[in-house]
This record gives C-alpha cells, sequence and structure tokens, in this order.
C-alpha cells in the first residue's frame, strides 16, 4: 500500500512538472523607454499585492504591471519591483482627446499584477497590443495618500468631469534606490517574510541574484528579498503539494 501511495504521489508530482513546462509563455520582452496606457485602481493602504512586498511599500507611488510585461500570471514575476517614471501624454477614451499645459510625472514600483484578460487594458501581449495601441499598461494604485488627489489634470468645463479613466503615458525603466519616494524607508522596501511566495526586489538589474523569477513557469526559487526593515507581517504558505512539485521541477527538469 504505502509503495502504491508512493508511486501515485511521483506520478502527480510528474504531470505538474509536464504541465509547468507544457503551459510556459513567452513574455513580453519590452524597450527600457517607450510608450504605454496608463489605467488606476484602488489598492488598500498596507495590502500585501501580488509581489508580496511589504505593506509600507503601499505608503508610496506603487503601480500593477500588465501580465505579460509582468512575466508571470500569479504571484510573483521579473516586473515585480521595477521603478519606472511615468509622465502624461494626453487623454485616450475622452473625445476630444486632453493634452494637458503642464507635464505630469511620477516614479511607480511594480508591487502588483494586472492580469490580461479578453480585450482589457492589461491585454497587450507579444502577439497584439490592447484596444489603445500600447503592449504594455501600468495601473497606478491610486487614490493614494502618497499621490496628490490633484495628480490627473482635467477639464471640467468641456468634459463635465474631472477622471478621464487611461491615460497615454511614456515611462522609463529608472533606478528605484535614486528616483523612487519610498528609497530611504528599509520598511518599504523588500518582500515579507514569507518565503516561496514572495518576491520584491528593492533594486533589480536583471540579474538572477536580485530579480524574480516567474512565478507560474516555475523558473526556480525566487532570491531573499526580505525586507531589511524589522517589521514582519503575516505569512500565506503555499500548498505542500505546490512547494514539492515546484522542487522537483526545478532539480530534475
Amino acid at each position: 500500500m504505502f509503495r502504491l501511495l508512493w508511486l501515485a504521489s511521483i506520478g502527480t508530482v510528474i504531470v505538474q512538472c509536464l504541465w509547468f513546462a507544457a503551459t510556459a509563455t513567452a513574455w513580453l520582452q519590452y524597450d527600457s523607454t517607450g510608450t504605454a496606457t496608463m489605467t488606476h485602481y484602488t489598492l488598500p493602504e498596507n495590502y500585501i499585492a501580488a509581489c508580496g512586498c511589504t505593506a509600507k511599500s503601499t505608503h508610496y507611488p506603487t503601480a500593477a504591471m500588465s501580465q505579460q510585461a509582468f512575466g508571470s500570471s500569479t504571484s510573483y514575476g521579473p516586473g515585480c519591483g521595477r521603478c519606472f517614471s511615468l509622465t502624461l501624454l494626453n487623454t485616450y477614451t475622452s473625445s476630444p482627446p486632453f493634452f494637458p499645459n503642464a507635464t505630469k510625472s511620477i516614479v511607480v514600483k511594480v508591487t502588483d499584477l494586472c492580469p490580461s484578460g479578453g480585450n482589457g487594458w492589461c491585454s497587450g501581449s507579444t502577439g497584439h497590443p490592447n484596444q489603445g495601441g500600447a503592449f504594455i499598461n501600468f495601473d497606478l494604485a491610486w487614490p493614494s495618500s502618497s499621490i496628490p488627489n490633484n495628480f490627473f489634470p482635467s477639464d471640467v468645463s468641456l468634459y463635465g468631469y474631472t477622471d478621464f479613466g487611461v491615460w497615454n503615458v511614456t515611462y522609463e525603466s529608472v533606478s528605484c534606490l535614486d528616483n523612487w519616494a519610498g528609497r530611504n524607508d528599509p520598511a518599504a522596501l523588500g518582500s515579507v517574510s514569507d518565503g516561496s511566495s514572495a518576491c520584491c526586489p528593492a533594486e533589480p538589474t536583471g540579474n538572477t541574484n536580485d530579480t524574480c523569477p516567474s512565478f507560474s513557469d516555475s523558473n526556480g526559487i525566487p532570491p531573499d528579498t526580505t525586507t531589511s526593515s524589522v517589521l514582519q507581517l503575516w505569512m500565506i504558505p503555499l500548498p505542500v503539494t505546490l512547494s514539492i512539485s515546484l522542487l522537483f521541477c526545478f532539480l530534475f527538469f
């Protein structure tokens, strides 16, 4: 009986490994500068988002990144922890498009995943852009205590409303430790102490020792990005079977 159970367990692991390999995705490769669309969503303060970045990171400008650019369909991906300077160009959905007189820019840290699906703003992929013609979408966590309520310019007299919803922006990949508002706050940098399901580098460079792999592609164990602050938050352990499967895949496949 024990032998049968053991063989069944090994069989399950092999099937899961093969499934991971079969569903591996060709993620979007993008330049360090370019154009994108930007939306916004509500992220509660102190909420632990997909990357597992610390709660204190939400006290500074953060954003979710569209799935194909983020590099994973769940949990962490190579996009986690990266910082981008985003500059507003013009609105997309309003008629006529609104071009602000003043230039507005913000540096955000990617802490969350914006899932693709259907024809949504985060649906851009290697095969086709989103409905705005962009391959990348940044979903800004806003309103936020770290971003002024009037960050997005508007013309109420012309349009009758203030929130345009979708903007065309330029993006530039920048150093977090030089540009992000939370760079001097140790509690805002790194990830929560959550073992294998959190990865949020303070300054990812693309190297394996400081950049997250794709969780959904099971490309190995993430680097230790736990915050250097004494602040440690709740943990969400992965199911034991998934942990075992990932270990066997990493070792033998």
